[in-house]
């Protein structure tokens, strides 16, 4: 099967990888959250990868780099929710801190490929 250029991405697939793992934690959160923080969660995790992916059609690096920089603005995002999940203990301190270690890695390398992107000189 063919794949596409994003799909051979590091980084696109650790977000995939987010992901699985968002959903998993977040499956039995309080039904009351389903359509408020649970959503919000996975909104924002899945946010990640589409606009990895999405960027990779752009002709030119700075537009590239505007999709990546999205990623890493929901990435944030993400953290916050997370937080706000411990917090109101729907995620318990292991689990929190297994995400929000793959969170980081994850943004350390969105990190460097955006600044790869901007060292590149072909628009």
């Amino acid at each position: 099967m063919y794949k596409y250029n994003f799909e051979k991405l590091e980084i696109w697939q650790k977000a995939i990888e987010l992901s699985v793992e968002i959903y998993g934690a977040t499956k039995d959160f309080s039904q009351d959250e389903r359509y408020g923080l649970t959503s919000q969660i996975r909104r924002s995790c899945n946010s990640i990868s589409a606009n990895i992916a999405e960027g990779t059609t752009r002709s030119s690096s700075k537009d590239r780099r505007r999709f990546v920089q999205i990623a890493f603005g929901s990435a944030i995002e993400l953290i916050s929710h997370l937080v706000l999940a411990n917090k109101l203990g729907f995620l318990n301190n292991t689990k929190y801190d297994v995400l929000r270690a793959s969170l980081n890695e994850l943004v350390n390398k969105i990190n460097a490929y955006s600044k790869a992107i901007e060292n590149t000189k072909n628009g």
